[in-house]
């Protein structure tokens, strides 16, 4: 059989502009021996001092430092992107590495500012916090005072970073390796992860049940590695959190999403309080289908055959449209980065699969990467990164210290943008059947969104203390936990094939980020709540929208969101967020009923 050439969308030559950080290795090497310099002197200047230093002199001494950890973030932005298109070039993979092991030995000698910060007594320290000249770095330092109960020494928190380098960091790259070489045999073709994933949207189901097994056969041969990973990045979390004194395995992250732990309790049972959604939606889905049992593979099947093929050109008129439809401020922005080449788009052997945009520095702008092949999909997860661009773009005037945003509300623009465009592609579209069909498949990602993300979060909690009582982690036993809590999902709504049981090994946020899906489930529930606002109060709205966006992580999530009316203390609020999602459910049911019953077949 001949291997089937991917159709062209003319995404195939589109490359960021990574000249914009550094036109050349020697700037690189130039800005980093600048940055050492740099560092030098600061210990030299400020070592000892900070706590005898008045408003204006830690005002002009966090100028400095804040200019100190921008250059480092440049060097350390470049490498990356540079060696996340081509993973398997071992000289990009030396670079990144040394430029890592570069960026943490000038952060030792600057390591000591944080710390006298955090150490400084209370008095003395909330007087500075009041202070006008401090008014921008306030809420970094507020945030850095929290960290007092889990922060050690200089001497010890040296050696941590400097062994994160060989511990945490390098699990991590060999995991992302790993996958950026891994092949997937389908039809006598070599698939990498992100074209072996994109055959479970495929009209046919025999084409699914075979990607499925295939992707199954590729984790499998890897399966020793990434249980070791597993295990290993596993251990290294708990030993740190047990240094750090961190009462439980999520703590941390709940520090640094800047929620309370009885928030985010009350947004996991909010959730798994309604699985009866997800049995229902896909009880629903398998009778739109017209299969007596949905399988794991038949989640994402879509209700009608699309052969429609979105050009780049076409994907970029409609991202830029949609956000200019809710303010020119934003769609001029998302047209930047397909001027200015801040985006690399196409699928290649050696690339980071799936989608995302890095912030970068705000000296600099975001850059956005997706793997394009021109489905409606691609579009919205398209919008979706180009969302995070915008944020980003626009927090850039915090400065690099309070640009930033916790997770909790990393995801927000990015959630409201593909809501736009969403709304866009609906309202081109006159066929009801195939308004059903995109309704049906909105909902198959917000379902993933909040609902398969919790139930990862279920996963990763018992991991987590599954590794710390019980010691390291067979395969097996990583499986049946994994099948425990997607069963708990799904409440027999679909089978659970034998196949998907290591399906857990292949998602990079377990290791890279632990504890963050749960921030996914905040931020589309936030969404939900944000857009109905929108659609009824419409210009109104979007001014307090981009104050949002504009002010980054410059203040608590609870005082921002506060600005737009939303209490995250409030209950309640969890609970319009998935009254929302059942109201979705209600109108593809509504739609299926007009239509007379199923609408296709899928054989």
């Amino acid at each position: 059989m001949s291997q089937q050439q991917p159709a062209k969308t003319g995404a195939e030559e589109i490359h960021w502009n990574l000249a914009d950080l550094y036109p050349d290795s020697m700037a690189l090497e130039r800005d980093l021996q600048g940055a050492e310099a740099a560092a030098q002197e600061f210990a030299k200047q400020y070592r000892g001092r900070v706590a005898s230093l008045n408003d204006s002199g830690l005002a002009a001494a966090l100028k400095k430092f804040e200019a100190l950890q921008e250059r480092l973030s440049r060097a350390h932005t470049y490498v990356y992107l540079n060696w996340c298109t081509q993973m398997e070039d071992s000289k990009r993979g030396a670079l990144l590495q040394k430029v890592r092991e570069i960026s943490t030995q000038i952060q030792h000698k600057i390591l000591f500012f944080e710390l006298d910060w955090i150490q400084l007594e209370a008095k003395p320290a909330e007087k500075l916090l009041k202070s006008t000249p401090l008014a921008p770095y306030r809420h970094y330092l507020e945030r850095e005072r929290l960290t007092k109960p889990h922060v050690l020494g200089e001497p010890e928190e040296k050696i941590l970073s400097e062994k994160a380098l060989t511990g945490r960091h390098a699990w991590n790259r060999f995991f992302d390796e790993i996958f950026g070489s891994a092949r997937f045999s389908f039809d006598h073709q070599e698939l990498n992860q992100q074209e072996i994933l994109a055959k479970l949207y495929s009209a046919d189901r025999k084409v699914r049940k075979r990607a499925a097994h295939s992707f199954t056969e590729g984790l499998d041969h890897h399966l020793r590695e990434l249980t070791y990973i597993f295990n290993t990045v596993l251990a290294d979390k708990s030993s740190d959190d047990q240094l750090r004194n961190y009462p439980n395995w999520l703590s941390s992250r709940n520090l640094s999403n800047e929620i309370s732990t009885e928030a985010v309790q009350t947004l996991i049972e909010s959730v798994t309080d309604r699985y009866d959604l997800v049995a229902r939606y896909y009880n629903l889905k398998g009778k739109l289908l017209g299969l007596e049992e949905l399988h794991d593979y038949d989640r994402y099947a879509p209700l009608e055959k699309v052969d429609t093929l979105y050009s780049w050109n076409q994907a970029k008129v409609i991202t830029v449209q949609a956000y200019e439809s809710f303010h020119p401020r934003l769609g001029s922005i998302a047209a930047e980065f397909f001027e200015q080449r801040w985006i690399d788009a196409p699928i290649e052997a050696g690339k980071i699969g799936g989608a995302f945009s890095h912030q970068a520095v705000p000296s600099a702008h975001p850059y956005v990467l997706v793997n394009y092949t021109g489905t409606i999909r691609d579009v919205e997860t398209l919008a979706h990164e180009l969302g995070h661009g915008v944020h980003q773009y626009l927090s850039r005037k915090q400065g690099l210290l309070q640009s930033d945003t916790p997770l909790t509300l990393a995801e927000t623009a990015s959630t409201f943008g593909e809501m736009l465009a969403f709304d866009s592609l609906m309202e081109q579209e006159d066929r009801p059947s195939a308004r059903l069909a995109m309704l049906v498949s909105k909902i198959d990602d917000i379902v993933a969104t909040v609902f398969r993300q919790v139930a990862m979060n279920r996963f990763e909690d018992r991991i987590h203390t599954a590794r710390r009582t019980k010691g390291e982690l067979s395969s097996e036993h990583f499986s049946e936990l994994w099948m425990e809590t997607q069963k708990e999902m799904f409440q027999g709504s679909v089978q659970l094939g034998d196949h998907y049981g290591i399906w857990w090994s292949y998602i990079p946020h377990f290791l890279h980020t632990p504890g963050y899906v749960y921030a996914y489930a905040f931020g589309e529930l936030l969404v939900l709540a944000l857009y109905s606002q929108y659609q009824k109060e419409g210009d109104a709205f979007v001014k307090q929208y981009l104050g949002l966006l504009e002010a980054g992580g410059s203040d608590w999530p609870h005082v921002l969101l506060g600005k737009l009316g939303i209490d995250l203390n409030d209950s309640q609020f969890w609970q319009e967020g998935l009254s929302a999602i059942e109201k979705m459910i209600t109108r593809a049911e509504g739609m299926e009923e007009e239509a007379g019953g199923k609408l296709t077949a899928d054989s």
